[in-house]
């Protein structure tokens, strides 16, 4: 096998270097590109192309479920593996639906790392031992699961709209960001509100929180 290219997104620029040294201690891997924020992550692998996308879950702009979206939409070959620090079975399935090939807890980084990006390259997916031990137990209790249900009432647009709604940006900064009118960004948002059962803008935000449907540092 040649050398595995690797992009690695995170909006924290220390998490980025701690990663970078990580990498380069392996061999046959070589990072070809970082990004700060979800748009950035795409856009640089829609252009580099890398075998391994390494994504904080947590992003601006876009985070990195909505990134793995996007990468599978698109129908690139690149391999996502999610770094978070969230150890909640339902964000988890949210992540495998997505199409990534690797999870792992930010904890546990050092020590599996290479191990994830191994699995990936050879198309098998790779789950943080405590992550695995969650969802195989949600599976086997068959437990509701609340928050996956709300998310998958979202449509990808109205879940951009309210990750950035969540970030503090405006209507008009949101129809900027995306490319839209400022109303159809006011009726994604309508919408969002509606599904959420959300009153208000401060309601909007905490259901949005509690259900796992922003994320935000």
């Amino acid at each position: 096998m040649g050398l595995i290219k690797i992009l690695v997104a995170d909006d924290h620029h220390l998490v980025r270097q701690g990663l970078r040294m990580l990498l380069e201690r392996q061999t046959n891997v070589v990072v070809v590109g970082e990004a700060a924020d979800g748009r950035e992550a795409v856009n640089k692998i829609t252009e580099l192309k890398p075998h391994i996308a390494l994504l904080d879950i947590a992003m601006p702009l876009l985070d990195g479920i909505q990134v793995t979206q996007q990468i599978a939409a698109a129908k690139l070959s690149t391999k996502v593996i999610i770094l978070s620090m969230h150890s909640d079975s339902s964000i988890v399935k949210r992540v495998l639906r997505a199409g990534a090939h690797g999870y792992l807890l930010k904890q546990s980084i050092s020590a599996e790392l290479e191990l994830a990006i191994r699995a990936a390259m050879d198309g098998h997916i790779y789950l943080s031992p405590r992550i695995a031990s969650l969802v195989l137990n949600d599976i086997l209790t068959l437990a509701k699961d609340v928050p996956e249900a709300l998310s998958e009432q979202l449509t990808p647009r109205e879940r951009e709209v309210l990750q950035l709604v969540a970030e503090g940006n405006t209507n008009q900064e949101i129809a900027e960001l995306l490319v839209i009118s400022k109303r159809t960004v006011e009726k994604h948002r309508s919408n969002v509100m509606q599904k959420l059962d959300a009153p208000d803008l401060p309601a909007l935000i905490s259901a949005a929180i509690k259900h796992n449907l922003v994320f935000l540092d």
